[in-house]
């Protein structure tokens, strides 16, 4: 028989193509997805025999029948707009989503990779970020409640693997990009891209000299699954080390979709990190693992599906 694996946010952005992949496996997937931020139109393409749909809140108890050899957490609001716009919410499914999952990992003896952030770092002091950084966050601002919220989940996932013996995982995920991004989610590709598209002014926060690096969904994927077939329980980096400016960034979007938009600046948002790029020398070392993925390939891929989307 196919061994089983559940994909909390499966209908989200990074949790659809998890499904993907896992179905490439020769897995059966559940994909749970209360759809708050996911979408069905994530996973029209997937909807079959080996795949399975349920809408379901995982902040509420989980009766699942099915034996389940893996999990996969990725449940939660995870673009600033949306945890901005769901603060309460963002912080339940970090805490009481994650201590269900953990509690359905514990009775199903299933294997569980939880997805944190780099977030987790806040506006780092150390660059770049390794995973034996504790961070520089603020936990009554405005980006607090997704920041805090991983922290925590990082804890009790810990916690859980110490005193309950359970098989756990924490991938400290780096912005990601590629298609099935949201084009109104307000993180800088999706928004540069549709700005570009439609030609309409791309909008720089600040003077765009805060750096970012970004990760083709891909790598970002085979990184994870990596991960949860390791024998490494302590928190993961995944990302792409490639450092660039947002003003670089919106200029090679601009130039490669041949856009003819302006880059125009506004007002940096409150807490909003100066730097961020990963040190994934430990991923290297042990999972062999690193981004294959060019930049302006993985650009290439998701504006053509904007593209579509746009024009459609």
């Amino acid at each position: 028989m196919k061994k089983t694996a559940l994909v909390t946010g499966g209908a989200g952005f990074i949790g659809s193509h998890i499904c993907d992949y896992l179905l490439e496996k020769q897995y059966r997937v559940i994909c749970m997805d209360n759809l708050i931020t996911g979408s069905l139109e994530n996973i029209e393409h997937i909807r079959t025999g080996d795949f399975i749909y349920l809408n379901h809140d995982i902040t509420e108890y989980i009766d699942l029948k099915d034996d389940i050899c893996s999990i996969f957490h990725f449940a939660s609001p995870a673009s600033p707009i949306d945890y901005l716009q769901l603060p309460i919410q963002t912080l339940k499914v970090g805490s009481l989503g994650t201590h269900n999952i953990l509690g359905l990992a514990k009775v199903k003896r299933a294997k569980m990779v939880l997805a944190s952030t780099s977030e987790v770092y806040g506006d780092p002091k150390i660059h770049p970020q390794a995973e034996e950084y504790w961070g520089n966050v603020n936990c009554v601002g405005p980006r607090g409640v997704y920041d805090e919220a991983k922290r925590f989940a990082e804890a009790l996932t810990m916690a859980y693997h110490r005193q309950q013996g359970l098989d756990t995982y924490i991938v400290r995920i780096f912005n990601t990009y590629g298609p099935r991004m949201r084009k109104d989610d307000g993180r800088a590709v999706p928004t540069f891209i549709s700005q570009c598209l439609e030609n309409r002014d791309i909008t720089v926060f600040g003077k765009g000299s805060q750096t970012r690096s970004f990760c083709y969904i891909s790598d970002m994927v085979e990184g994870i699954y990596s991960l949860i077939n390791s024998n490494y329980h302590l928190p993961l980096n995944i990302g792409n080390p490639e450092e660039m400016t947002i003003l670089q960034l919106a200029q090679n979007i601009k130039d490669i979709s041949k856009s003819k938009s302006n880059i125009v600046f506004q007002e940096l948002p409150a807490d909003d990190p100066l730097v961020r790029k990963p040190d994934i020398k430990r991923a290297r070392k042990l999972l062999g693992w690193e981004p294959n993925i060019s930049f302006k390939d993985g650009v290439e891929k998701t504006i053509s599906y904007f593209r579509g989307k746009i024009t459609s």
